[in-house]
This record gives C-alpha cells, sequence and structure tokens, in this order.
C-alpha cells in the first residue's frame, strides 16, 4: 500500500490531539475509520509510531521523529495547495458590526500566512447563507442552536450594553440592572438580534416588545425614543448615532461570539481562519 497525505494528517491529528477521538472530531471522520488509517501507515511503514492505552494516547519515540517529518509534508502540501488554488478566496459572512480588533487581527493574520484573501459579505441571517453556500464560515453572536452538522466554535464573550433615545428617561441612568428591563419597553432584532424575551425567564421576561427586522430599522426605532435595546459592546464603539446614549448594565449574561462553518467547505482554509482567529483571541 502506498502512503497518502490522508495518513500523515491522521497520525499528525492523533499526535498532537493525544487522543483518536478528538483527532477524528477535527478531521470530521468517525473514529474507526482513523484507527485503521493510522494502522495503516503504521503497517505500511513497518513500525509502530502510537503508544495505545485505556487511558492514553502517545507518540513512540519513532512517532515523535516521524511527527516532525510529516508536519513539515503537511505544511509544504498545503502551501502547495494555496499557492495551486490561485490565492484562494474565503467567503466570511456576519449579520453586523464585526468585532474589532479581532476581526482586522485576524483577517490581516490569515491572508498574510496563506496569501488567500477574505471576502466580506453582510446576510441577516448567516446560518441560512451558510445553508445556502453563499458563505464558507460565518461570525454568528448569541445562543441561538447550530444545527447538524455544522461545526461551531467559540471565540470570546461580549459584555451587554443598554441602548435609549438621549431624551429618554434611562439617558441619565449610570447603568441599568438586568432584572429591571422587563419594566421597560424592549425594542427587539427578530432576524439578527442577540438579546429578546427569550434571553430571560418566562416569569421576568419583558412583555412590552417591539419587533424590528433588521439592524438599521432596530437603531432608528430605538433613536424615535419608542423603547429601549440591548446590544453587545461593539455596537457602543461602532454605532456613533447622535440620538443613542449607552447604558452600562449590571448582572447581564455576556454574548457569546462564535464561528461556524460546514465540516464540507474549503478545509484547509477554514482550518487557517480558525487557527488565526483564535490567535487573535489569545493576543
Amino acid at each position: 500500500m502506498e502512503v497518502e497525505i490522508r495518513h500523515f494528517r491522521a497520525f499528525a491529528a492523533v499526535a498532537r490531539h493525544r487522543s483518536f477521538s478528538r483527532a477524528a472530531e477535527e478531521l470530521s471522520i468517525t473514529q474507526p475509520a482513523l484507527s485503521r488509517t493510522v494502522a495503516q501507515l503504521e503497517a505500511t511503514l513497518g513500525v509502530r509510531l502510537l503508544e495505545r492505552t485505556s487511558r492514553r494516547v502517545e507518540p513512540t519515540d519513532a512517532g515523535r521523529e516521524f511527527l516532525q517529518q510529516a508536519e513539515r509534508v503537511l505544511a509544504a502540501f498545503d502551501h502547495a495547495l494555496t499557492t495551486a488554488r490561485g490565492l484562494g478566496v474565503l467567503r466570511l459572512g456576519f449579520s453586523w458590526l464585526l468585532p474589532a480588533p479581532w476581526a482586522q487581527r485576524t483577517i490581516k493574520d490569515f491572508e498574510a500566512s496563506t496569501g488567500a484573501s477574505v471576502t466580506l459579505i453582510r446576510t441577516d441571517d448567516p446560518l441560512e447563507a451558510l445553508h445556502r453556500r453563499t458563505v464558507d464560515i460565518v461570525v454568528v453572536r448569541g445562543d441561538t442552536a447550530v444545527p447538524e452538522p455544522l461545526r461551531t466554535i467559540r471565540l470570546f464573550d461580549e459584555p451587554r450594553f443598554a441602548v435609549c433615545a438621549r431624551q429618554s428617561p434611562l439617558a441619565g441612568r449610570r447603568h441599568l440592572d438586568w432584572g429591571e428591563v422587563r419594566h421597560w419597553r424592549l425594542i427587539v432584532n427578530t432576524v439578527s438580534g442577540t438579546t429578546g424575551p427569550w434571553s430571560w425567564p418566562e416569569e421576568s421576561r419583558p412583555r412590552d416588545i417591539v419587533e424590528t427586522s433588521n439592524y438599521d430599522e432596530w437603531v432608528e426605532t430605538v433613536a424615535a425614543n419608542r423603547g429601549i435595546g440591548i446590544v453587545p459592546e461593539t455596537a457602543r464603539h461602532r454605532s456613533p448615532h447622535p440620538a443613542l446614549r449607552f447604558v452600562p448594565l449590571t448582572n447581564a449574561p455576556p454574548v457569546p461570539v462564535r464561528l461556524v462553518h460546514p465540516p464540507d467547505g474549503p478545509r484547509l482554509l477554514i482550518r487557517r481562519f480558525v487557527d488565526a482567529s483564535l490567535a487573535a483571541v489569545a493576543g
């Protein structure tokens, strides 16, 4: 049997994760298929690369040396693929206001390390855009359930802020408690908003709701003093609307920011974009 690039990827993933289950998840294959692939590689080479016990997986001495060579081969192969694809394009979908400076750092590092480019595509419903295949990976805020088989990577959490018109009684407050929101008329974006009546238990959620269907409608409705809104912190820095006032929220749960992508998209570009995203968070 000839050794193929899939054998290198399978062994390297297991050696890095010290786990067949986590490596199988990364490669989007079943654990039995991964085990067979690694066993084929060991049989072809005639050497044991991994020590397997019921509790852990560790590379052997030969496995550690082979891992260094395998990672060089994979890096060269991935670089060749990127070059051959003519400086490929990754389509990044988002509903509104990409988090800063995370987005700028991620895109810069991704493009510098891959030679590929990122195309930004605004869409009211990022998950639907993934379903239609008009984007490759999306930024999603909130706890919206992500259907299988989409993959999710949680990046970080954003604090919430209350938003009101400058003539609103709330504009004079130094802060608003999360439990007090129920006493105010709440304006929600039903398509891409991160906060709505669903954000509270039934007994404590706001009852007076004004619904809008996109971010621009939501902003102008709040600015017209039809009620208050709640947004992630990014909006406070990036929405210089002269009629709005941002008020800190106390005891409010944060808004999770996630990347979501299908398992069968452009795997190399997606993996490199996820790596750049996590590095930007850590940095």
